[in-house]
C-alpha cells in the first residue's frame, strides 16, 4: 500500500527530471536544459533518490556518473515521456497532425559533413510551419549511439551516410552526391590535373574525418579497400567543418561530397577537382526507428526533411 501511496506522488515532471538529470549528468545543465533553477533540481533529485532509493549519480573524477540502477531507468522514463506526448496531443488522439499548434521537441543527431546549408535550411522550413515547436541537433559522433539513442526515443531522427545503413532501422534516402577531392589553389594536382592520377592520389597527404566507431574506416576508405587501395591520411579531425580551412593552408587533400566541397571553394581560394579513383555516389540518409514509424508528428518531421533536400538538389552548384 505505502508503494502504491509512492507512486501516486510522482508526477510527469519528476520522470523529466529523472530523465534529464541522467543524460546531462549535471545538475547544472538539467536545470538549464528544463528551464528550472539549480536548487530546484538538487531538490528534485534529492526526491528521486528516496523514491528509488538509489544514488542515481556519484561523483567521477571532476565530474558525475548514473549508476546501473540509473542507466535502467533511462529507457522507461524515455518511453514514459514520449507515450504521455502522444496521449496529451488532441491532434494526435484525433489521426490529425496541426504542425502550426505544435509545441513538440524534434530531437535530430546529424553528421557535420553534410551540405552547410542543410540544417539552417531544416531550421527555416520547421520554423516557418511549426513555430511552436523546438528544436535540438545532436552530433553524430564516435561516442554517440545513435541506434540505442533511437531506440531509446531519446532522438527521433538520424541523419548521415553509411555504405551500409543498420538493418533494423527505417530509411529514407536524402542525396545523392558526387564524391570529388578539395584542394588548395597551389596544390600541385590542382595545377597539373592531367597528372591526376589513381597513384598519386594515393601518395597525397589525406585529412579524414575521425570515424564513427573506434577503429572503423569511414565511408571513402571502406570504399578504397574493396578495391584493394590504401590512402595516406596525415590528419584525422573531429570538427568537420574547420577542414576546409586546414586544406586552403597546406597540401592535404579532402575527399567528400561536392555539395560540401561548392560551400567553401570561392571563399577560401580552393579547388574542385575530380577524383581519379571512381566512388558511387556518395548517399546520404535519414534513420528512424519502429516506435516512431507511425507517428503523425515524425512522419511530418521527415517529409519536411524530404522537402529541404529536394530543394538544395533543385539549387546544386
Amino acid at each position: 500500500m505505502t508503494q502504491r501511496r509512492e507512486i501516486a506522488n510522482i508526477d510527469l515532471h519528476l520522470v523529466r527530471v529523472l530523465h534529464t538529470v541522467i543524460t546531462e549528468r549535471s545538475v547544472s545543465r538539467a536545470a538549464l536544459r528544463l528551464q528550472s533553477t539549480q536548487p530546484m533540481v538538487s531538490a528534485q533529485l534529492k526526491r528521486l533518490r528516496e523514491l528509488t532509493g538509489d544514488a542515481l549519480l556519484v561523483r567521477s573524477g571532476a565530474g558525475l556518473a548514473p549508476t546501473d540502477a540509473a542507466l535502467a531507468m533511462l529507457e522507461p522514463a524515455a518511453r514514459l515521456l514520449r507515450e504521455a506526448e502522444t496521449l496529451f496531443a488532441p491532434q494526435q488522439r484525433a489521426g490529425r497532425f496541426e504542425p502550426a499548434r505544435s509545441a513538440l521537441t524534434y530531437r535530430i543527431a546529424a553528421s557535420d559533413y553534410l551540405d552547410p546549408m542543410f540544417l539552417p535550411g531544416v531550421v527555416q522550413r520547421l520554423k516557418a510551419a511549426a513555430p511552436l515547436a523546438q528544436i535540438e541537433f545532436h552530433p553524430l559522433s564516435a561516442e554517440f549511439d545513435y541506434r540505442r539513442k533511437l531506440a531509446a526515443g531519446d532522438i527521433d531522427l538520424v541523419v548521415g551516410n553509411w555504405l551500409q545503413p543498420p538493418e533494423e532501422l527505417h530509411l529514407g534516402r536524402l542525396i545523392d552526391d558526387e564524391v570529388v577531392c578539395l584542394a588548395a589553389a597551389d596544390h600541385p594536382a590542382a595545377r597539373n590535373p592531367r597528372s591526376w592520377t589513381v597513384e598519386r592520389y594515393l601518395q597525397c597527404e589525406h585529412v579524414a574525418p575521425i570515424a564513427l566507431h573506434a577503429g572503423a574506416p569511414g565511408v571513402i576508405d571502406q570504399h578504397l579497400a574493396t578495391q584493394g587501395l590504401k590512402r595516406n591520411i596525415a590528419v584525422r579531425a573531429a570538427h568537420f567543418g574547420l577542414i576546409p580551412m586546414m586544406v586552403a593552408r597546406s597540401r592535404l587533400l579532402l575527399t567528400t561530397g561536392r555539395l560540401f566541397c561548392s560551400r567553401y571553394a570561392d571563399a577560401l581560394d580552393l579547388r574542385i577537382l575530380r577524383c581519379p579513383v571512381p566512388f558511387p555516389p556518395m548517399s546520404y540518409y535519414m534513420l528512424w526507428h519502429e516506435r516512431s514509424h507511425a507517428a503523425p508528428p515524425l512522419r511530418w518531421l521527415r517529409e519536411q526533411m524530404r522537402e529541404v533536400a529536394r530543394d538544395l538538389a533543385g539549387s546544386r552548384p
